[in-house]
């Protein structure tokens, strides 16, 4: 069955989440959180990403954002590929960090305060 298209549309706000490959650490120290934090940082001024909320845990993350343009799917490539790499080569590592798709919910309502939610 092919997976379902990305819906992408200027404006958009989503929550983004995304777990280690078999639910491991995607960073191992204080210096790899910085490193995450830095990576999100440019794909965000990349992309003009609107962030609203954003957390870090061991294996997995979370982020809600507005996208200005309809560029989820290009944002998010580039910042998982570009923090696997260079988590690897930090750690010489290599293969996938993260398991699977991320996944991204469509938040309906403009007004953060009554988001919706959809799975």
């Amino acid at each position: 069955m092919p997976r379902a298209p990305r819906i992408e549309f200027e404006g958009a706000v989503y929550h983004v989440m995304a777990r280690g490959n078999r639910r491991e650490p995607i960073v191992f120290s204080d210096e790899d959180r910085r490193l995450f934090i830095d990576t999100f940082a440019e794909v965000c001024e990349m992309t003009g990403w609107e962030v609203f909320a954003w957390v870090l845990m061991d294996n997995h993350y979370h982020f809600v954002f507005r996208t200005p343009k309809a560029n989820l799917v290009d944002g998010m490539t580039w910042f998982q590929n570009t923090y696997t790499r260079r988590l690897n080569c930090r750690h010489k590592l290599w293969g996938h960090l993260f398991g699977g798709r991320y996944r991204s919910i469509l938040i309906e309502n403009e007004d953060l305060g009554g988001a919706v939610w959809r799975d």
